[in-house]
């Protein structure tokens, strides 16, 4: 009590004294608080019952007016008394001894204001950094200690200030032991300093050295990085708030350009350690089985937002809390790794790939229960589709597909186990597990990623293998130009004159903006007039299966719409990938190699082939798929899978000879089931919510796939249009 008296009467006094300079005030401040430790013998008493406070904040206040009328950069008097009389390193004394108790939180309060009004770098000087360097080594210590806002606002507002001048990180990464051949008269006051004021046995920065033309730290391995170390520790913390800022520091930390900070930070810490034990044990926690649309709708997450009600979270649905922890620290890891310096960026994503992908999903997706497989699939589903960072993403897809280049054969497409038993689950007996799979490949193939369609499509169709190479004499004997057993599009009664006005579109609107014709790139070179192949697809359905004409809003015109902005879109990711032009030139192609379509696309025709007999969500899964790879604006994917005019090497199959076989097989089975036409529309109008279900119809199964292959071929044709007008728009 009779020390508040004190210091109000100080006050007091201080008002109606006349104001003395700025120094001598300043002086008096730090005296008062130095006379405190002489004279007082009861160093039980908390410090907030004395004038310590006091005396530092005027000391700030002092310290800032200084600098304020001042020129820029200048140092002042007060300033200058700081650094000499090492005013930083008798303060960190006080506070490690936390004497009077609460001096810690006093002291790093002082060090955060200090470096945040102060604008001119302090960092620089030795006898600051050097006290800021042991106090650093002194937060996080302790978990949920009464200091670890104050050591959390400190941590961070040196973060900051490396962030402002990244080469001052090179102070803060300390040798882990000492250098003896470094003579400096720092270095040896240092040693003097270390011995007046003993730390926690680490050894003081080397500062005179990294001052010099190269920094010792640059190119030692052994250093200790403790901002690092005392983030890490905070982000333990049971206080959330603590341990968003941490990770907020961690995330300016990791941003630095520094090389030495860059590889001290992924070689000397335990980051990748702390990012992936919780990215497994968060992962570990969720239930073996959730609803995949659940993990599907959840709401989107971000890192420092992650705020809850675990009452209303279980009511929702099991799980959906520790779905979110999950979704959450993702995010931070993913934008962790987006901001990190380069070098950095990399070892930290082969950390999350060796020590979460292979340690932990790997299992779960190659396990045999459908219930597993199902919820890890939708759970490597989501976080597909969460990964932005370029490294990461990268790590993800060797993961997932490996880093094969080489184009693929029947008897290598075992070779990279998981990728294969992904793939073959797209064929699942299980439709569920069918149709999650072949979203994760949709969500996939969407990434900005070349690797994930050079290993899935394109290097199976880089020698164009799949067209015809006999020269002329060697061929079959030509049935009006074309071999015997080609698909005659001319010919064919399905592509006639009779066709209706609704299904056939008139020529010279298309030739209008079909690309030019040259001498170099005929036909045979997948420059087929564009309105002779959007007909083809068009009009490959037969009109007594077709059922859209009968009912509004379901003409092409929709189909364009949508193709010209997701085929905008895809040219947006494809555009630094170099994939325009025309393709590769035949003679440049080895054509002799046996044609293989890969596995992948393999799976896809094959399923594709069945789209009369397996249930309307697969097929829709399976056209959703396909349409993304045919709106890729490669030249060989677009010849193979939307040039119906192409000349196939025997035994080989592209997208429009698959649809063509279904149409076949629809052809003969149609005149089976009486009141085809009628049963077709009604089914339609079931799907589209205008009629009520009502009594079972016969052949569902059929006539939901007969509507499924109409309404892909109107989109492959608005596709094939789409890409052919952007092509013309763009030629010269």
């Amino acid at each position: 009590m009779f020390s508040k008296f004190t210091s109000i009467l100080q006050h007091a006094v201080e008002a109606l004294a006349p104001s003395l300079p700025l120094q001598e005030d300043f002086v008096y401040h730090w005296k008062a608080i130095t006379h405190y430790y002489i004279e007082t013998s009861d160093d039980k008493a908390p410090v907030t019952d004395t004038n310590i406070p006091s005396h530092l904040e005027q000391m700030l206040d002092i310290l800032t007016q200084e600098e304020a009328e001042r020129e820029s950069g200048e140092t002042g008097p007060c300033m200058e008394y700081l650094l000499h009389h090492k005013i930083l390193e008798t303060l960190y004394t006080l506070g490690k001894a936390d004497c009077p108790p609460g001096m810690k939180q006093q002291v790093l309060t002082f060090y955060t204001k200090l470096l945040a009004h102060i604008r001119q770098p302090l960092l620089p000087h030795i006898n600051v950094h050097r006290p800021v360097q042991k106090l650093i080594r002194l937060c996080g210590e302790v978990l949920a200690a009464p200091t670890e806002n104050e050591e959390i606002q400190f941590l961070c507002i040196v973060c900051a200030k490396l962030k402002q001048d990244p080469y001052l990180v090179n102070f803060f990464l300390e040798n882990k032991s000492k250098r003896p051949e470094i003579k400096s008269p720092v270095a040896t006051e240092g040693a003097k300093e270390n011995a007046l004021a003993p730390d926690t046995g680490q050894s003081l920065p080397q500062a005179a050295a990294a001052v010099s033309t190269s920094s010792p730290t640059s190119n030692n391995n052994s250093n200790n990085y403790n901002l690092v170390t005392s983030l890490l520790n905070l982000t333990k913390s049971p206080d959330g708030r603590i341990v968003v800022k941490a990770c907020e520091g961690l995330m300016l930390l990791v941003s630095l350009p520094e090389p030495a900070a860059a590889k001290c930070l992924t070689e000397n810490t335990e980051l990748c350690e702390l990012l992936t034990d919780r990215l497994v044990s968060f992962y570990k926690a969720l239930p073996q089985s959730m609803d995949p649309l659940d993990i599907e709708t959840v709401e989107s997450v971000n890192w420092g937002l992650d705020v809850y009600n675990l009452k209303e979270d279980a009511a929702v649905f099991t799980g959906k809390r520790a779905l979110i922890s999950f979704l959450s620290w993702l995010d931070y890891c993913d934008q962790l790794i987006k901001e990190a310096q380069k070098s950095a960026a990399a070892v930290m994503a082969k950390a999350v790939r060796e020590r979460f992908f292979v340690s932990v999903m790997e299992p779960q997706l190659m396990q045999t229960s459908e219930v597993g497989i199902l919820t890890s699939t939708a759970l490597l589903n989501r976080i597909i589709r969460q990964v932005t960072s370029e490294a990461l993403l990268q790590e993800m897809v060797y993961f997932l597909l490996g880093e094969e280049r080489e184009p693929e054969t029947s008897a290598t497409i075992a070779q990279n186990p998981l990728r294969h038993r992904l793939i073959e689950h797209c064929d699942h007996l299980s439709d569920e597990i069918s149709i999650m799979t072949l979203r994760l490949f949709e969500q996939l193939i969407q990434k900005p990623n070349q690797h994930i369609l050079h290993n899935l499509v394109l290097r199976s169709l880089e020698e164009r293998n799949y067209l015809e190479n006999k020269p002329q004499e060697e061929r079959e004997p030509l049935e009006n130009g074309q071999p015997h057993d080609a698909v005659d599009l001319e010919e064919d009664p399905l592509f006639g004159d009779d066709l209706s006005p609704e299904s056939r579109l008139s020529g010279s609107d298309w030739l209008s903006t079909s690309p030019p014709q040259s001498p170099d790139h005929s036909k045979s070179e997948g420059k087929t007039e564009v309105h002779k192949i959007v007909n083809s697809f068009l009009c490959l359905v037969p009109d007594e299966a077709k059922s859209s004409y009968h009912v509004e809003g379901t003409g092409y015109d929709t189909y364009l719409r949508d193709a010209h902005r997701q085929f905008r879109d895809y040219c947006g990711i494809c555009q630094r990938w170099d994939w325009r032009g025309n393709p590769k030139p035949f003679e440049k192609c080895n054509l002799d190699i046996p044609f293989f379509e890969g596995h992948f696309l393999k799976v896809l025709f094959d399923r594709m082939g069945r789209i009369l007999d397996q249930p309307y969500d697969v097929n829709l899964q399976v056209t959703a798929v396909l349409s993304k790879l045919s709106l890729l604006p490669h030249p060989h994917l677009h010849e193979y899978l939307l040039d119906p005019y192409i000349n196939l090497a025997p035994g080989c199959r592209s997208l429009f000879s698959v649809i063509v076989r279904v149409v076949g097989d629809l052809m003969l089975r149609i005149h089976r089931i009486p009141d085809f036409t009628p049963k077709l529309l009604l089914v339609r109008k079931r799907l589209l919510g205008l009629e009520p279900e009502g009594i079972t119809i016969d052949h569902m199964t059929l006539l939901e796939g007969v509507i499924v292959l109409e309404e892909f071929c109107k989109e492959l044709a608005a596709i094939a249009f789409v890409k052919y007008h952007a092509a013309a728009s763009s030629s010269p």
